[in-house]
């Protein structure tokens, strides 16, 4: 009942959005019936009826693929790849469906206007259908595969004077599966090693299910360096994937650790790093019980926690510094109306890069993987050096 219970509370906001698509594709669908040529043409009415068939087919099978019990009837990736096509078309169709009300605004092309405006008003309709399409190909072809190094300075007004200009750096959503393979992990990975960083940080999901190959990830991330030596800590993807456990175990035989409530300390010449992590901390549930122990009041203390959403506690813990990942940038962000869009935002109101409360500081780093939708827009993939400053 318990894991009923959390997977329909998991599904809850996948519910939601197929509803609101199919309630729009349907709203479509309807119109379009009723347009003159249709509904004087048999074939058309059919053909439209079995497009809105197969799209609502589409989107039933990309909803329930998401749980694992009907996942596992299918050969690996279908149900990844089924469900990423899925919420494509669901964005997609949408898109199409608001640029078919702005081109019913436009004026209709008659014999009287001149070339120049027939060909204006001919490519405002090419453009409000062929825009969203360009956009979502080349957010899945060609921005999702373009990890790049990202470098932040934190300047952090209680860093010892010997930890000034330590380089930090991290990999995080990872999400190694049919969305990306182990050759642009291992690229990923020898971009962190050329930072020559003195820490390497991993925080967490390193798969999304747990069909994907754990194994071959942590082979990849066999090859990370760092000079202090290469910690970690869960996300909430190695908890869906029952793989919290293993992950731990043969991470630390390979060299890895992942700090699991538990903390080290590391020194740099006459200071010492308190580096601390935690396991994923769920939404809707009270945050770092139990982590203020793991924090040194003599230390310099960096907390490495997945969700991003802890910084206020841990920063009233006495933790100066927290490195986190899960947003993965908003993954799909859009301006509108100088508001920046994404699904991140409905969870926590840190997604990307450096926010300080008093003298303690959060980066959110957008990570290399996605999820659902093998897409990024506006939150191109990346590797984060972090050099932690004085001034």
């Amino acid at each position: 009942m318990s894991y009923l219970l959390n997977s329909l509370i998991r599904a809850l906001p996948d519910l939601i959005v197929l509803t609101l698509v199919l309630l729009i594709q349907g709203i479509g669908a309807v119109w379009i019936l009723r347009k003159p040529g249709v509904r004087a043409s048999q074939p058309a009415r059919r053909a439209v009826l079995l497009g809105a068939a197969a799209s609502f087919g589409l989107l039933a099978f990309a909803f329930l693929t998401r749980f694992a019990r009907v996942a596992i009837h299918f050969p690996d990736g279908w149900s990844t790849w089924g469900r990423g096509f899925g919420i494509g078309w669901a964005l997609l169709s949408v898109a199409w469906m608001a640029g078919m009300i702005a081109s019913s605004w436009l004026p209709n092309i008659q014999p009287r206007h001149s070339p120049a405006r027939r060909r204006v008003l001919r490519a405002a309709r090419v453009a409000l259908f062929g825009v969203p399409a360009a956009t979502l190909a080349y957010g899945t072809f060609i921005q999702r595969s373009r990890i790049s190094l990202r470098e932040e300075r934190i300047v952090l007004p209680n860093l010892p004077a010997d930890l000034d200009g330590l380089r930090l750096v991290q990999l995080t959503d990872i999400h190694l599966s049919p969305f990306l393979s182990v050759r642009e992990l291992e690229g990923a990975v020898a971009m962190a090693n050329e930072t020559r960083a003195n820490i390497a940080l991993v925080t967490g999901d390193l798969i999304t299910t747990g069909n994907d190959p754990l194994d071959a990830c942590l082979g990849a991330l066999a090859g990370l360096r760092g000079d202090a030596g290469v910690f970690g800590c869960m996300g909430n993807h190695e908890i869906y994937a029952n793989s919290e456990d293993y992950t731990a175990v043969h991470a630390a035989r390979i060299g890895i650790r992942f700090l699991r409530n538990a903390a080290t300390r590391l020194r740099f010449g006459n200071a010492t790093l308190n580096l601390a992590g935690v396991d994923y901390q769920r939404y809707r549930k009270p945050y770092l019980l139990g982590a203020r122990k793991l924090a040194d009041p003599g230390a310099f203390n960096l907390l490495l926690s997945h969700n991003p959403d802890v910084f206020p506690i841990a920063a009233e813990q006495g933790f100066q510094f927290t490195l986190s990942g899960h947003t993965h940038g908003g993954q799909v962000r859009v301006e509108i109306l100088g508001q920046d869009m994404n699904i991140a935002r409905f969870f926590t109101r840190y997604v990307d890069g450096v926010y300080r409360q008093g003298p303690a500081s959060l980066f959110v780093s957008r990570g290399i993987g996605t999820i659902g939708l093998p897409t990024r827009l506006g939150a191109p993939p990346e590797v984060a050096l972090i050099h932690l400053c004085r001034t």
